[in-house]
């Protein structure tokens, strides 16, 4: 008898991890052989270091949730060493974590049902990641172009960061602005990336408190549905057993029919 194991889909924070170590992995290559300066060098070196705690939190939350920390640990270990900040060459094994969840998408199907259903956390995890990407990709942009520029005040890897944050939360001290054009046009971009996160933030809150029991409702429906076909089928199976046990009883009769008309003949 063939048994059929049950593959769990990812969950969208899963594949948003699945791109964070990629990224990870990306700016550690370009930071031991990228042609980079020592302060754009450091500013990779942050970017990391902001990734490894983020995975780091992520491992943690699903060792205190699991039911069987054992078990999670011995198939995520992995992910706690590459994980570590500060120590570059362990990075490369996120790249266990990437085939690992590249195996769970062959089940496309079952990963798209299963982040519609929970589109609340899927759209939280993808403003996670825009916030992540944005934040290390604009302060590495901002101070490749404005490094150097006569009249800048963005000239290294924290200012670089702290402008990217100011800028995205729209906060504008101005302690640190562009004078490129290059950085103008960053800065426009964030700006809008900024509001259009926050905006959507405060709509997912709204969304949540307005209707706290939205993913509920959908398996709840999710489960009558199947319920239903479950019902229909156990119906349409009396049916043709009632079916064939009338064909049987007419077959039979039939057959008496026969019987009768052959004993009657001379």
């Amino acid at each position: 008898m063939k048994t059929s194991l049950r593959i769990i889909p990812p969950s969208a924070f899963d594949l948003v991890m699945m791109v964070l170590s990629i990224i990870s992995v990306v700016a550690i290559v370009l930071y031991q052989f990228g042609p980079f300066d020592e302060a754009e060098k450091e500013l990779l070196l942050y970017v990391d270091t902001s990734i490894c705690m983020i995975l780091l939190s992520h491992f943690f939350y699903g060792l205190l949730v699991a039911p069987n920390k054992r078990r999670f640990l011995s198939t995520h270990w992995i992910d706690f060493i590459a994980s570590i900040p500060a120590i570059d060459v362990l990075r490369y094994g996120r790249i266990f974590q990437v085939l690992r969840v590249l195996r769970m998408l062959r089940v496309a199907n079952q990963v798209i049902r299963h982040l519609w259903r929970n589109s609340e956390s899927t759209v939280l995890a993808s403003m996670l990641l825009i916030l992540v990407v944005v934040l290390g990709g604009s302060a590495i942009a901002i101070l490749m172009a404005e490094a150097g520029a006569p009249g800048s005040n963005i000239d290294t890897a924290e200012d670089a960061i702290w402008w990217a944050l100011v800028t995205i939360s729209t906060v504008g001290y101005g302690d640190h602005y562009p004078v490129t054009t290059a950085g103008r046009v960053i800065s426009a971009i964030v700006i809008f990336t900024g509001v259009s996160l926050f905006a959507g933030i405060s709509g997912l809150v709204a969304s949540t408190l307005l209707n706290p029991k939205t993913g509920q409702q959908l398996e709840t429906s999710e489960r009558h549905i199947q319920a239903g076909e479950a019902h229909n089928q156990e119906e349409l199976t009396q049916r043709l057993n009632a079916l064939q046990g009338e064909v049987a009883s007419l077959r039979a009769e039939i057959g008496a029919l026969k019987s009768l008309l052959q004993g009657k003949e001379p």
